[in-house]
């Protein structure tokens, strides 16, 4: 690979380069090959939660009240869920929960009710002002993680999607 040669792509070297070759020089007897991909996931990682909080903050959200918010705008007309359903969606405790849709609510962003064919069961639905403020902060962050994926063409997108699926499964399979 040339620097003259239009054809070939340009070697990019990162901050983890610098961090497997660091290693590399003082723990020879290390395969730090696993470090090639989960020092960059993390890095991005950090990168994509900057840019997320940024989205959120300009919809007056926080990343987890937008998961909550979202979880219900999934779900689908009414946008209702019970406060378990909302807990495994998010992976959090009742406790974490019930005081996420507490707050949620003092927002004026959801509202529980009596569930329709239980009464000892509570939905938690999407106000109008929820609705609203969901979809709103989810065309930003989608505008905004477009953009960030700017650099990938449609076949790399689609590869990385695969592999990190690949990769995610066994955690999700729990």
């Amino acid at each position: 690979m040339t620097q003259d040669d239009p054809k070939e792509p340009a070697v990019i070297v990162d901050e983890v380069d610098g961090i497997i070759q660091g290693w590399s020089a003082e723990r020879p007897d290390l395969d730090t090959s696993p470090m090639q991909v989960f020092s960059r996931i993390t890095r991005l990682s950090r990168h994509f939660d900057l840019a997320r909080r940024t989205v959120f903050e300009q919809h007056e959200l926080e990343p987890w009240e937008f998961d909550v918010l979202s979880s219900l705008r999934r779900a689908g007309k009414p946008y209702s869920l019970t406060p378990g359903k909302l807990m495994a969606a998010s992976l959090v405790s009742s406790g974490t929960m019930t005081n996420r849709i507490d707050r949620l609510e003092l927002k004026r962003l959801v509202k529980r009710s009596p569930a329709p064919d239980d009464r000892r069961a509570v939905l938690v639905t999407l106000t109008r002002e929820g609705l609203g403020r969901v979809d709103s902060a989810l065309e930003t962050l989608l505008n905004a993680e477009a953009a960030l994926l700017r650099d990938l063409n449609a076949g790399d997108k689609a590869s990385l999607a695969r592999m990190l699926r690949t990769l995610l499964h066994p955690f999700d399979a729990c």
